[in-house]
């Protein structure tokens, strides 16, 4: 190996926190036909005394190979395991156009029967990666036959389409920041790292009337993700549903739907936009039998520390499942729990906890029992209310200061009084609120917060809700005789320690830009709204509509 390698291989071991010695490996390109005879090309990194074949672990990704073999790939083969590392259709010298989502069944299927039929290969096939690396593996593992061994999709989702439109409402922000990376990452220089310009390229973008075009703004050439991001958001809209096939894996409805899955390893953060679909997964997992473990941090999207626990995570798995090494220690659940700095370990997601609503109450009030009244706001999508903070792709992210928002009278504000004691809230949060919005389209954006002794108020968990009379009334949406709108929301779930003397705050208003794009009121379909309509909402909290938010309390 160049002596340049080894060096980079040393120091980004350190970096990783890989400890034990390296194993000396070769590199070698491999070219992977298709069916339809487009070829993916990739690298394969062999352990260099090893003799005969070996388990291959598998890598498919639509970003620069250079760094993804650096930061993923060479780390395992560093520790004799064979890695195949694959770019996908359409990116960094795979033939045929990068459409995201959309082949990666296909081709990961092919991909895998390829592995299988090579002679240094011993027929087991473990997979891993974050991100979109993960989605590549979901796309594979519900349909490989025989199965794969094991599987690592780490900061990502089964079905992580579902994170575009969160409970109807595109995530704006989210989105194009990942059309302007995919859209000009291979053009040179480092799309990951933060750039002023791109910065204020997208700023501009995000506020673009009509978005439909906002790719060419951000990327310099229209992107297929984008325009199908944008035209593919109306409720009923069934064209995400198509790139999954027809397999049972992805019907969470009952037990059995995901038997056929290897045994699958995960990694995510309270901060990552994934977090809320995977642990979903992993409850859907269990319950199916199949054998399952996460790691829950304190991190955002792709951060250091989070690429840090899923090597470490993937070097006990594999070493466990492809080597007959000993199996991981300690819970299946292990979380750690924000502001006490401290991890938690369960058999089970969600823990066992005690529901503790919180009401809505007049005069800005949170307390244990129903308030009275109504509290009103007006949301204008010419300027709409802006998010801060949160789970996003990319920094800034995570707890902000909440002053420049509850301070805006598009905000409503509830404060509770200071806590006698510490107050632990670990599993998902969810908010019920009673609304009558002057429009039929219209967005309710609830936020828990935490307010300090100081009086600063950062934020812990949200959720949005798309009203849409399309879709209303459902499930989690119904209707009074009184006309008002009965909505539950889902937040984020959380591991969060609101310490003694702190305040619990819950924000309701009618939107959070450009992290979702604004709803002009109008109902016209996001990309191409040129116009929007202001409207009044209100919030009844009531002993007949007790508006509230519902912690789950260890």
């Amino acid at each position: 190996m160049h002596p340049l390698l080894r060096a980079a291989g040393s120091l980004a071991d350190r970096a990783l926190g890989l400890t034990s010695p390296p194993v000396p490996y070769a590199r070698t390109r491999v070219d992977v036909p298709m069916p339809d005879g487009t070829v993916l090309v990739g690298t394969r990194y062999r352990p260099a005394r090893a003799d005969g074949p070996l388990p291959v672990v598998l890598i498919r990704t639509p970003y620069d190979p250079r760094s993804t073999g650096l930061v993923f790939a060479a780390p395992l083969a560093r520790r004799g395991f064979q890695v195949v590392l694959q770019s996908t259709r359409g990116t960094f010298g795979s033939g045929g156009h990068f459409r995201p989502f959309t082949r990666e069944r296909e081709d990961g299927l092919a991909t895998l029967a390829w592995l299988r039929a090579q002679p240094w290969c011993d027929g087991r096939v473990a997979t891993t990666g974050g991100s979109y690396l993960g989605a590549t593996q979901w796309a594979v593992a519900p349909y490989a036959d025989p199965p794969l061994t094991a599987m690592s999709p780490h900061i990502t989702a089964a079905r992580m389409t579902d994170t575009f439109y969160t409970h109807g409402a595109p995530a704006l922000l989210n989105a194009l920041a990942w059309t302007a990376m995919i859209g000009t990452q291979e053009r040179g220089g480092l799309p990951l790292l933060p750039h002023p310009i791109r910065a204020a390229r997208l700023r501009r973008a995000l506020r673009r009337v009509p978005l439909q075009a906002a790719d060419v703004e951000v990327a310099g050439a229209p992107v297929p993700y984008w325009r199908d991001f944008v035209e593919h958001a109306e409720p009923g809209d069934g064209y995400w549903d198509a790139t999954y096939g027809e397999s049972p894996a992805f019907d969470r409805t009952g037990p059995g739907s995901l038997t056929r899955l290897p045994p699958v390893s995960m990694v995510t953060g309270w901060w990552d936009l994934f977090a809320a679909e995977q642990l979903r997964d992993y409850r859907a997992l269990r319950e199916a039998g199949v054998p399952a473990r996460i790691v829950v941090g304190p991190w955002l999207h792709g951060a250091l520390e989070e690429i840090r626990t899923s090597l470490r995570t993937d070097v006990a798995w594999l070493e466990h499942h492809l080597r007959g090494g000993p199996e991981p220690e300690g819970a299946p659940v292990r979380l750690f729990l924000m502001r006490a700095d401290q991890w938690l370990e369960f058999d089970e997601w969600p823990p066992p906890a005690t529901s503790r609503p919180l009401h809505l109450q007049a005069g800005g009030g949170l307390g244990e029992e129903p308030g009275t009244g109504v509290s009103s706001y007006v949301y204008d999508p010419a300027d709409p209310t802006p998010s801060v903070g949160g789970p996003l792709l990319q920094p800034p992210g995570e707890q902000v200061d909440q002053a420049p928002v509850e301070a805006r009278p598009d905000v409503l504000v509830f404060t509770g009084d200071p806590l006698p004691a510490d107050v632990d809230v670990v599993g998902p949060v969810t908010a019920h609120v009673h609304v009558r919005p002057e429009l039929d389209h219209a967005d309710v954006f609830v936020r828990v917060c935490d307010v300090d002794g100081r009086g600063v108020s950062r934020n812990v968990v949200d959720g949005i809700r798309r009203l849409d009379p399309r879709t209303v009334p459902a499930e989690d949406v119904t209707r009074g005789a009184d006309g008002v709108l009965a909505v539950e929301i889902e937040l984020f779930p959380t591991a969060y320690r609101f310490r003694a003397g702190h305040r619990l705050r819950v924000q309701v208003a009618g939107g959070a830009f450009p992290r979702f794009a604004r709803n002009v009121g109008t109902g016209e379909p996001f990309g191409v709204a040129t116009r929007g309509k202001p409207g009044a909402v209100e919030v009844l909290h009531d002993a007949d509509h007790p508006s509230r938010i519902v912690l789950p309390v260890l």
